[in-house]
Formats: structure tokens, sequence, C-alpha cells
């Protein structure tokens, strides 16, 4: 099982995919039926798909994996009382078939088993590989890990005080739940090359026009350097290197392994926060409820 993508839409589509190809790093992989597909240099048909929309929304965080796991993952969502949509094929880049459920806060993903492979690209430190993880907002994030866990199959790698970190292969983390007031999504993570296509990408936003909200830094859990913007439709953006891989001996953080020094909220703390713009792109993109 793995992080695949997230199905965007927006109250402007072109101008999101030209800030997602011209300034972010993307590769075009395609349109159809009014949905734009942009794509990494990894092994992935695509990582981010971009719809029109009268309001901002993610219609699903999507995850790829095997038939066996799609079947296992799906009897237990059905056990558990999770809102299910039919099991059906999808027309986009990788041709897969598959299902989306509902978590306990109205989070929806999509789990498909994809037809088609593509190839990886020559790494290029001026776009992203692939989205590495994807932060929630909840209300209850002991209850959205405890669905994470134990219907999705992931594994709980860290908890702080604010986040809760599950992973679904050995990337420390493909879904956070962030405590919050809200169940909407919090930000987006494209993992790049290495810390020099992080500050290579910060000058490139720059450049645009688009400032850092936080970063450059380096998170505790996962251990990864970042980045972070808000795009011009709205949401919150990462650029992402040094993702730790971790393996079934890893130990469960807590918070008390989280704690950091007054005036200082990473390993580096050479960086500020910027309150106003991260509240605001917080709460831009809900999530689309499934069907009844």
């Amino acid at each position: 099982m793995r992080l695949r993508s997230i199905e965007l839409e927006v109250l402007d589509r072109e101008s999101a995919v030209r800030f997602f190809r011209d300034t972010w790093g993307l590769l075009d992989a395609g349109a159809r039926n009014g949905i734009s597909y942009l794509r990494g240099t990894a092994d992935i048909p695509y990582v981010v798909s971009v719809a029109q929309a009268g309001e901002p929304a993610v219609a699903a965080v999507t995850f790829a994996g095997s038939k066996p796991e799609l079947e296992r993952i799906r009897k237990r969502a059905s056990a558990a009382g999770a809102r299910l949509g039919p099991v059906r094929d999808f027309d986009e880049p990788g041709s897969g078939s598959g299902y989306f459920v509902e978590g306990p806060e109205g989070h929806v993903f999509r789990f498909v088993t994809e037809r088609k492979r593509v190839k990886k690209l020559r790494p290029d430190r001026d776009r992203p590989l692939q989205v590495t993880h994807v932060v929630l907002n909840a209300r209850d994030r002991e209850a959205c890990t405890r669905f994470a866990v134990d219907v999705l199959a992931f594994r709980l790698s860290d908890r702080t005080g604010f986040m809760n970190f599950v992973r679904c292969d050995r990337v420390h983390h493909a879904l956070a739940y962030a405590h919050s007031d809200n169940s909407l999504l919090n930000h987006i993570a494209f993992e790049m090359t290495d810390i020099d296509a992080v500050m290579r990408g910060i000058g490139r936003l720059k450049d645009a026009g688009v400032e850092t909200f936080w970063g450059p830094g380096r998170h505790g859990p996962g251990n990864n350097v970042f980045a972070y913007f808000v795009a011009p439709f709205g949401a919150a953006v990462e650029y992402t290197s040094e993702v730790q891989r971790v393996g079934s001996s890893y130990k469960v953080g807590t918070p008390d392994d989280w704690k950091w020094p007054p005036r200082r909220n990473d390993h580096w703390g050479i960086s500020t926060r910027n309150s106003a713009a991260i509240s605001q792109a917080e709460r831009r993109f809900g999530f689309r409820p499934l069907a009844a």
C-alpha cells in the first residue's frame, strides 16, 4: 500500500493547474472528463487531480494497493459500519479500479489497484517526486487514528501534543491527524529529492511572489526538512525532503519525546510561523461527502 494522490476541487481549475505545473514543478499527466492530472518524477501515474467546482473541496485522498489489500480493507470498513462507495473503474492515468470509504469525521479516502504502471523519470531538483503525506484536521484525532489503524490497517508512528502520525508503508507517515475545531484539510506535502531541492523551491516560490509561512526547518516526528506555502488557490502545501523511513521495530513516540525549548517548534529553530496565514489556509478545503 502507498499514498498515491489527492483529488482537489477548486474555483479556478486552469490557474491551479498553472501553479502546480509552472511554479510548483509538477508535470502534465493529461486531462479527462474535465479533470486535470499532474505527476511527479516517481513511478506514480499522477499525484494531484484538479477539477472545477463551485467551492473548494477534497474529493479524496487516494491510496494504491493490491486487490487482496483492497478486499481486506473493504471487509473491515463494512464491518465497522463506514460509508462505502461501490467498486468501480476509474478513467484516469493508471486506469485504476477501487472504491471510496468515508472516515469517522467525513474524511474521504479512495483505494485503487492500478492496471497500468508508469516509469520513474530522471530526478530533478526543481520537481517533486510524489505526495508523501496529507495532514487532516480532526475534532477527535484519537477516533480518526483508531479508524486508520483498525480499519485501514495503517500503523501508528508517533504522537505529539498536537498530531498523531500514521503510516501505510515504510514512510514515517502517510497521514497525520491534527487536533482542531474542524475536520478540514490541513496541508499536502510533496517530497523533493534533497535539502537543496527544498531550498531551491523556496527561492522559486519567492520569485513567483509566494512567500513561506513556515520554514525552512526540520521536524521532530519524521525528521523531515520542510517549507510551507499557501498556494494561490488557497490550500497549504509543503515542500519536504529526507522523510524518515521506518520498520516494524520503530518505537512509537509520545508527546514527551517531542518537546521543544521555549520559542522553538522544530530542530533548527531558525524560522517563525505566520499563524494568520496558517489558520486561513487550514479552513479552506473540506471533504465532499460520499453520496448516500
